[in-house]
């Protein structure tokens, strides 16, 4: 099954190193941040929006390694954002050929959010990229129905759609029923970790961005999840485990460990 590596499976990567190291784990494509985030502290400083040559060694090494650009991060809508703003980073995102742009909503007003995002889906659209909207508990876009319902205003399917990330379906309550029975045409991408029955750190940010468990550790049902995504939805290994990295594994052996025990848990669909 065709994977992409996620960014922060390999938090401690560059772009470059990032796609060399999903390459060397049997992965198709990788999911990046175009910037480096102060979220994310483990992460190395780099910015691909202005840094042109950066962008083209990352587009060459790409082609190279025949991997695709599958997802692009970060896009964040709040209320005071201005849409414009995110012109340059669009452009980086179709040069580098995404797939998909990723976006969060953190605006607190319903009409001013679904204006923004589709202020923001027709910017994305000059582009020719794809928008996916991740629903996440702590945004404001809380489950997939907020999230279904935010894309299928824009009425665009196929284009603009929902970013689903299990370990953010299980904490919001959501199941795996409910996803097989969403529009398949709103379902753009799918994304895999495993994880507790219940958040053992009790921050769900914590948890979402260092601290998710291989698959086998947890309670999740990732081949169910596979099943109830519309067939060929690209999928992406989405683990981060900050403990392994301090303890001195190297990004390497966490890279292929978390995306072999993937391979092990979809063997069963």
């Amino acid at each position: 099954m065709r994977l992409s590596l996620d960014h922060i499976t390999a938090v401690d990567a560059d772009p470059v190193q990032l796609a060399e190291t999903a390459s060397a784990a049997g992965c198709a494509g990788i999911c990046l941040f175009m910037q480096s985030m102060d979220v994310l502290p483990l992460m190395p400083r780099f910015d691909l929006c202005s840094d042109r040559s950066a962008r083209k060694d990352l587009s060459r090494r790409l082609a190279d390694l025949g991997l695709s650009l599958d997802l692009a991060y970060p896009f964040t809508l709040a209320g005071r954002s201005d849409v414009g703003a995110f012109a340059p980073a669009l452009e980086c995102a179709a040069e580098l050929g995404a797939g998909l742009v990723n976006v969060l909503c953190y605006d607190r007003v319903p009409a001013r959010r679904t204006d923004k995002f589709g202020a923001f889906c027709d910017l994305a659209a000059r582009y020719d990229l794809r928008v996916g909207i991740e629903f996440y508990p702590p945004s404001q876009v809380h489950l997939l129905a907020d999230a279904l319902a935010l894309a299928m205003a824009i009425d665009r399917p196929g284009q603009v759609g929902v970013n689903v990330d299990l370990l953010h379906l299980m904490r919001s309550g959501g199941t795996v029923a409910e996803l097989a029975a969403a529009p398949q045409q709103f379902i753009l991408y799918g994304q895999l970790g495993d994880g507790p029955a219940q958040c053992d750190c009790g921050d769900l940010d914590a948890e979402a961005s260092s601290a998710r468990l291989l698959p086998g550790e947890g309670v999740f049902d990732l081949a169910g999840f596979v099943r109830a995504l519309p067939p060929d939805c690209p999928i992406s290994v989405e683990i981060p485990r900050n403990h392994a990295l301090l303890a001195g594994e190297t990004r390497e052996q966490r890279v292929r460990r978390a995306v072999d025990s993937v391979r092990g848990a979809l063997a069963k669909t």
